[in-house]
């Protein structure tokens, strides 16, 4: 199973740096035009139609698996980057190391403490105190 994983990861990096292109949104613009253009040739019909219909659906509902892929492994980076940020900065709190990973209501506590201190630090700023207290 981990072979399959690291498999289709690679395939949805891959892919996913490919369709990003913008040579490959030109390809697709040009199919669509093309398509639309052979309409009066095939008398519009709805063998014509649905050629369109089904491709589209098909590297749609494809697209979606690649995209999601590749927004989890950028968030997953980007949360293993947050937390070396916090690890090795003095004074932060380790407790927030995998905050991602709690549930809604503690999640909740934490940002209003957090709103709460950037309040706090707008009120002190509009006062004219450009310190920048923790």
């Amino acid at each position: 199973m981990e072979g399959a994983s690291r498999c289709y990861s690679h395939f949805a990096r891959i892919a996913a740096r490919f369709a990003g292109r913008p040579v490959v949104a030109s390809i697709a613009v040009l199919m669509i035009a093309t398509w639309a253009i052979s309409g009066p040739f095939f008398g519009f019909s709805e063998t014509w139609q649905l050629v369109v219909n089904t491709a589209t659906t098909m590297i749609t509902f494809l697209m979606v698996f690649l995209i999601q892929n590749t927004q989890d492994r950028d968030t997953a980076a980007i949360q293993v980057k947050l937390d070396e940020l916090i690890r090795a900065t003095q004074g932060a709190h380790n407790a927030l190391l995998d905050v991602e990973e709690l549930e809604e209501e503690k999640l909740d506590e934490f940002r209003t403490h957090y709103d709460n201190l950037a309040s706090s630090a707008r009120a002190r700023l509009e006062n004219g105190d450009t310190n920048s207290p923790r």
